[in-house]
């Protein structure tokens, strides 16, 4: 081997040193240290039911599935969002519907079949006739042979409107049920109605048609739809190890399944502090496997992480577990 080479080599060999030098240090969590502080967890539809998850897909009517009852709470409600908060909740993630009045009633599912004694579309529906509805009649844990609900969920479906106003400080994030552009419209103009103070208290995610309408309306809200998370991992992973932050990732929400976390820049400190002053809070949710992705019911599972000084987001299905027990 001539000199001339060898010393190319050897430059070579410092400048992939330096190279990934930088990119250790410019990425290191452990050297941008733990900023103290503690979880911001996300109560899933404020304090619901449980149900068996066993072969779950869209259609599943869950409250045929419940599993015994350990509280008298059902999910959506404003009794349930607000023993959510008081469990140590930061946020509640709320499912809205357009109903054909011009409002939104706050209710997951598509139909009123599974959970009422109702029938079709929720969103063919007016304010006040899924306001009638009882909608703890569905709900059954032995297979239909008894309905502890039943009967105690009449007038208990709020609108938006009524949440807002039963919390006016409180945070929460709207989950847009369909992937229609109207809808996303629809929610913009209800948006501009409400004071920007308090408009910043909330967010939104859904599909990707509604949530790009509604971010070409109001392009400071923070909204975020499967293919927004999408492109900002796709560029974070490409450009996040320089420090830049991708467009897509500003004033955004990420949830973040538990398997993919390790392998972003920064992870974890350091990947929730550019966030943050990107304007996206971030929530730590459980593994992703291609289908649907769970929330972290269980504290064992983020022991490490929270003693380690995590202070980022955590969405869970089961705040009465988890609230009291990382808050405290």
């Amino acid at each position: 081997m001539s000199r001339r080479t060898s010393k190319r080599l050897l430059v070579a060999f410092i400048a992939l040193g330096a190279f990934a030098a930088f990119v250790f240090f410019n990425n290191s969590s452990r050297l941008h240290g733990a900023p103290g502080g503690k979880p911001v967890l996300l109560a899933h539809r404020g304090l619901a039911q449980g149900f068996d998850r066993t072969g779950l897909t869209g259609d599943t009517c869950t409250a045929a599935r419940m599993l015994p009852p350990e509280h008298s709470y059902l999910e959506n409600t404003i009794a349930s969002m607000r023993a959510a908060f008081d469990l140590g909740a930061d946020i509640v993630e709320i499912d809205i519907q357009p109903t054909t009045d011009g409002r939104f009633a706050v209710f997951h599912d598509w139909t009123v079949d599974c959970r009422t004694e109702g029938h079709g579309v929720t969103r063919e529906h007016s304010l006040a006739e899924l306001q009638a509805l009882d909608i703890g009649h569905g709900y059954t844990a032995d297979g239909g042979k008894t309905f502890s609900f039943r009967g105690k969920g009449v007038g208990l479906m709020p609108s938006l409107d009524q949440v807002l106003e039963a919390f006016p400080e409180r945070r929460f994030l709207l989950n847009v049920k369909s992937d229609d552009p109207a809808e996303g419209e629809m929610l913009a103009a209800y948006l501009t109605t409400l004071p920007a103070d308090r408009r910043d208290l909330l967010a939104a995610y859904g599909g990707d048609r509604p949530i790009a309408a509604l971010r070409e309306r109001l392009p400071g809200f923070r909204s975020m739809s499967r293919a927004s998370i999408k492109d900002c991992f796709v560029n974070y992973a490409a450009l996040g190890w320089t420090g830049h932050m991708p467009e897509p990732c500003r004033r955004s929400v990420l949830l973040v399944p538990a398997n993919i976390a390790p392998w972003l820049w920064g992870w974890p400190h350091l990947f929730v502090a550019r966030m943050k002053a990107a304007g996206t809070p971030v929530f730590l949710i459980g593994p992703w496997s291609g289908g649907f992705s769970e929330g972290i019911d269980d504290p064992a599972l983020v022991a490490d992480l929270v003693a380690g000084g995590y202070a980022g987001g955590i969405e869970t299905d089961r705040i009465d577990r988890m609230g009291p027990t990382l808050k405290n």
